[in-house]
């Protein structure tokens, strides 16, 4: 039974991974393209970014609050309530997106002055924030019908799509801001439109396998409430989860320069692991869902024992992977002695931290699967509380001492072994308990 299931997981979470690295993807190429045209365009789209980035990755809850209910109905035999939810989760999102865009469209110029940015990158930056708008709710409905597909067992097409869109969007981008010559405002363009290309897609195939089903397509007033009060509890748990870094990004502006940068460059590292390892976190959330939904309690403890395993097996292979190139790898990424000398003792520090991190993300997709966001809600605000005694610690102790890695190292140790620690525990205690084990189609 263990090798079905080490190859269910596989084949979900292989595939899973590929679309998680799309966005990633997406920036990286617009920031490539516009880097071209000048320090004032590059400045804007960061700004921009930043904020587009924030707003979509608050509603990431679309992709991870649909997923358990589709899941736990096809568990069920029940492939047309599966599809019915996911229809429910899709209406939510062109809600939300709706909304969402019209308060970008009113507040929008308002928030990139927040950021005292010169005029002519607040400028620039309202101006592609401005079309980026009207991508917002194509953006929400990838989310949501991602996590339709997702909880339907099928990673596959997402990262069809997510591939597929990225290469449309060079595409798009390289003629519109080079061949037009449409610049920072081409990059708006083409990316809106690679966005809703890829939810008219994603949508396009649960529909069809909605109607293949005979499952209704007009939103369920109950299914919809259902998906929002599951998503409302893991915005919660998502805010306190952005408060965390924010505040280590505090901590680390406050160390000084050289800090901040090094910083920078470990959590870059660092958020490319985490997308390695989220990946399993979305098949445990994904079969978790299903077998609860069969009400196969062994199942059920068959996928938690075997996804802990990978993902802390995993984690400590990323983790001695980066405690390797601890010594070369700094030279790669910075060309300054101060970070690169920095950037070693963090690298280290980070990599013993791994295979805590790879047990904490499995476990947060566990309980998503099992439509315990209430309680991921309430433990992230304490794990938030937590954290903050150990941001006032590596003050204290950068202060008190003269060594230049003393203080970014421990706000490295503070994240990934005080925060993460203290979601080890509130995660572990819940998992291995059996209250979060709500057998059944409904987790009510």
């Amino acid at each position: 039974m263990r090798a079905g299931v080490n190859k269910t997981i596989l084949g979900l979470a292989l595939p899973a991974l590929g679309a998680l690295i799309a966005e990633p993807l997406f920036l990286l190429t617009d920031t490539a393209m516009i880097g071209h045209l000048g320090s004032t365009p590059l400045a804007a789209l960061g700004l921009a970014g930043t904020i587009l980035q924030t707003v979509v990755g608050l509603l990431i809850f679309l992709a991870y609050a649909t997923t358990p209910f589709v899941a736990r109905r096809l568990g069920a035999g029940d492939s047309r309530g599966a599809l019915a939810a996911g229809v429910d989760g899709i209406w939510l999102a062109l809600l939300l997106g709706v909304v969402m865009a019209m308060a970008g469209f009113a507040f929008g110029s308002s928030v990139v002055t927040w950021f005292q940015a010169e005029n002519a990158v607040s400028s620039a930056a309202t101006t592609y924030l401005t079309i980026s708008w009207w991508g917002l709710p194509g953006m929400l409905l990838v989310l949501a019908a991602t996590g339709v597909l997702r909880g339907l067992q099928d990673t596959m097409t997402p990262f069809v799509v997510a591939a597929v869109g990225f290469g449309a969007n060079i595409v798009l981008n390289a003629v519109l801001i080079y061949g037009v010559g449409l610049g920072l405002v081409g990059s708006a363009i083409g990316t809106v439109i690679a966005q809703w290309a890829m939810a008219v897609w994603l949508v396009a195939v649960v529909i069809k396998q909605a109607i293949s089903e005979g499952a209704s397509l007009r939103p369920g007033s109950a299914g919809v409430f259902r998906a929002a009060q599951l998503g409302g509890w893991l915005f919660v748990r998502t805010v306190s989860l952005r408060a965390a870094l924010v505040g280590a990004t505090v901590v680390a502006t406050q160390l000084g320069t050289e800090d901040l940068a090094t910083w920078h460059v470990a959590f870059t590292v660092f958020s490319l692991i985490a997308l390695a390892l989220d990946s399993l976190a979305i098949a445990a959330q994904t079969l978790i869902g299903n077998r609860l939904g069969a009400s196969d309690r062994e199942g059920v403890h068959e996928v938690l024992r075997t996804t802990i395993r990978w993902g802390i097996l995993a984690g400590a292979v990323f983790g001695l992977l980066l405690i390797a190139a601890s010594p070369l790898f700094p030279i790669a990424l910075t060309s300054d002695p101060v970070v690169r000398s920095m950037l070693t003792p963090v690298f280290v520090v980070l990599g013993l931290a791994m295979p805590l991190g790879g047990y904490v993300f499995v476990l947060d997709g566990v309980l998503m699967g099992a439509g315990d966001g209430r309680y991921l809600a309430i433990t992230g605000l304490i794990n938030l509380a937590s954290v903050v005694p150990f941001f006032w610690l590596t003050l204290a102790v950068a202060g008190g001492s003269s060594v230049v890695w003393l203080g970014v190292t421990a706000l490295q140790a503070s994240v990934g072994f005080g925060y993460l620690g203290a979601r080890a525990l509130t995660l572990g205690l819940r998992a291995h308990g059996d209250k979060w084990m709500v057998m059944g189609v409904d987790n009510r």
